[in-house]
């Protein structure tokens, strides 16, 4: 059903043929710095959207923290 060994291989000869080896070398580069560059965007994104859940975190719980530092300052 699926693709097996010797399929990939002889499309892996194909393209060596159509492409030649000094061309399949940049392709691969290429294409191995734009998959870098997809996945530093993505953790970089990721990254963004922690910082920015965590400024919210923290927006929610410091007027909590006040109101009971205010309590026990009435209290003393």
């Amino acid at each position: 059903m699926g693709i097996g060994f010797r399929e990939l291989l002889v499309i892996l000869v194909i393209v060596l043929l159509v492409f030649g080896a000094k061309k399949l070398k940049t392709i691969g580069s290429d294409l191995g710095s734009a998959v870098r560059g997809f996945k530093k965007s993505m953790n970089d994104g990721d990254a963004e959207e922690s910082v920015k859940q965590l400024k919210a975190d923290a927006e929610f719980s410091d007027p909590a923290k006040t109101q009971d530092a205010e309590k026990s300052e009435h209290k003393a």
